[in-house]
């Protein structure tokens, strides 16, 4: 059964309780530094594709929510105090994360990439990489998989991705390895003009299953809800739309 097809099927289960939620207000945890899915305008507004897709999720469940914009490894402990009830925030879905949360989704799923100046001679090997400097952001995915698979590079983590492809163009670090569809953002950008893809766009298990809700342990109602709540809009054209608005690939979950 496909994910998309799953997330119908919770849609006929859950939705008969979607109007006990009604009165509820929900706080959704976020990281507005990582555009396009989720960042601050200069106005202050919060904006992208995680945000959009909160309130269309909320506006689907009938709950009202209030998005916390706060640091991206400061959001599961926040989940587990009570302070937040959910995450929205382009968190991949891990064994290691399951440990200590679940997740509702996931509501989309893209590949890594690495990339570095477009002169560079670089192969994705723990060989041609050994002593490089790679650019991750803490506590992510990426940073997970340059410490698992290339053990020989010397890692930097910042606490955003602007901070790390900062140093890549100053030439802090050699490459930078990130979520496929913002580090295109970055390529396309006036100072992304130097830089290239490097090798292939990484899928592997450690860098999870697509990006997830998280939410507490045990909380299955409320994951029910956030599943139904997903396929409807995705099955209403609502998800494509916000899709488009923000990249120009599907990274709909299939």
């Amino acid at each position: 059964m496909s994910r998309l097809t799953s997330l119908l099927a919770a849609t006929l289960l859950a939705g008969a309780a979607l109007p006990a939620l009604a009165q509820e207000t929900l706080t959704i945890g976020t990281e507005a530094a990582y555009p396009p899915f989720a960042f601050v305008l200069p106005s202050g507004e919060l904006s992208g594709f995680d945000i959009d897709i909160t309130n269309a999720l909320c506006e689907e469940m009938k709950v009202e929510c209030t998005i916390s914009n706060q640091s991206f490894d400061g959001l599961i402990p926040a989940l587990n105090a009570g302070k937040i009830d959910a995450i929205i925030a382009s968190m991949f879905i891990t064994e290691d994360r399951l440990k200590a949360i679940d997740f509702a989704g996931p509501y989309y799923v893209t590949p890594g990439l690495f990339i570095g100046p477009k002169d560079a001679d670089f192969e994705l090997t723990p060989e041609s990489l050994k002593r490089k400097f790679i650019g991750v952001q803490r506590g992510t995915t990426m940073a997970a998989y340059v410490e698992e698979k290339l053990p020989g590079a010397r890692v930097q983590y910042y606490d955003t991705l602007e901070a790390a492809t900062l140093d890549l163009v100053s030439g802090r670090v050699d490459l930078v390895f990130a979520d496929s569809v913002v580090i295109e953002e970055f390529l396309a950008s006036d100072d992304g003009a130097g830089f290239a893809q490097v090798g292939e766009p990484v899928s592997d298990p450690l860098l999870g299953e697509g990006a997830g809700i998280g939410l507490r342990k045990d909380e299955t109602e409320l994951k029910a809800k956030f599943d139904a709540a997903l396929a409807a809009i995705i099955a209403s054209g609502k998800y494509a739309e916000i899709n488009a608005k923000y990249m120009s690939s599907d990274i709909s979950p299939k």
